[in-house]
């Protein structure tokens, strides 16, 4: 694993790049951005010479999957795209925070981590391996609503993150037709690989998920166009960390910030909307306004004496 003041350097590299796209950049201007980079963060004198930086090219293809090309017609460097290129920063910032950690381990009162944390991590490398090789897998698992543990058989297909929870799509083998379900690795125990395979069906995750928020697809739902309101504050946080994205910027001043999103009104963008309180506002579909309000008359009703 590469020092704290190397990761830092591959990420300054990596962002120089990505901020340049096509046009690239040569090792000089590389060589500039990292100079201002150290003085803005206070870091000791740069270490850097055209071999250091071949390493360096190198190591981001190892470590982040992120190939950095050579153009010799204009001399200059540039990141080739690909399909892993919407998760990398992702990566970056995990390992980032790992080395952050490590840095403070054993100090106090420097770094507060969230207490609240799912469990069933360990579960991913194997559930990656039967994937990847579409194999059988039994499981029991527990549904939060019940309490009550059950065997299940199941045909893995891909795994989604989703509010730092990870959920394995799979198809139960129950003699039913094909239906990708969910299934939280938090609650899976007993986890067996079998000597079986199974042939996958031909399916697009990534566009069977397309309408969705979060893990929940919705089935019996029809998509909807809806617009929301926010005040011009909490537009901000929208708008740096979008709620979907389908998100389009329909309105943007200081009276308000509205949104339209192409999504399935399901249950858990129902919470969602709900736990911006006062600060949304539905415009339309006339439906999900109406659903919403008699929710929030329901919910007044826990409150009165």
């Amino acid at each position: 694993m590469a020092k704290k003041e190397q990761m830092l350097r591959l990420k300054f590299i990596e962002e120089f790049l990505r901020r340049r796209k096509d046009k690239g950049a040569s090792y000089e201007e590389i060589n500039d951005y990292l100079v201002r980079k150290y003085e803005e963060k206070g870091i000791e004198e740069l270490k850097f010479t055209k071999r250091t930086f071949l390493r360096d090219k190198e190591a981001i293809l190892e470590v982040f999957l992120i190939n950095i090309s050579y153009r010799r017609s204009s001399n200059t460097y540039a990141i080739e795209y690909d399909e892993i290129d919407e998760y990398h920063e992702d990566v970056f910032d995990n390992l980032l925070l790992v080395e952050a950690y490590r840095e403070v381990k054993g100090k106090k009162n420097v770094m507060f981590f969230e207490q609240r944390k799912s469990r069933g991590l360990h579960w991913l490398n194997g559930l990656v391996h039967t994937i990847t090789h579409q194999k059988i897998i039994t499981f029991n698992y527990t549904k939060f609503w019940e309490g009550v543990s059950y065997k299940k058989t199941i045909e893995p297909y891909a795994l989604k993150e989703f509010r730092n929870r990870w959920y394995l799509l799979a198809n139960e083998r129950d003699g039913k037709d094909f239906f990708l379900k969910t299934y939280g690795l938090d609650r899976i125990s007993d986890l067996e690989i079998s000597n079986s395979s199974f042939k996958p069906e031909k399916i697009d995750i990534e566009n069977y998920f397309k309408h969705s928020f979060g893990i929940i697809y919705g089935d019996n739902e029809q998509v909807e166009e809806i617009v929301l309101s926010f005040d011009p504050e909490q537009g901000q946080y929208i708008k740096t960390l979008p709620m979907h994205h389908s998100q389009i910027i329909l309105i943007d001043n200081e009276q308000e910030f509205r949104i339209q999103l192409t999504i399935f009104p399901t249950y858990d963008f129902e919470r969602e909307l709900l736990s911006h309180g006062e600060r949304v506002k539905v415009i339309s579909p006339k439906s999900l306004r109406e659903h919403l309000s008699n929710e929030v008359k329901n919910m007044m009703e826990n409150y009165k004496d």
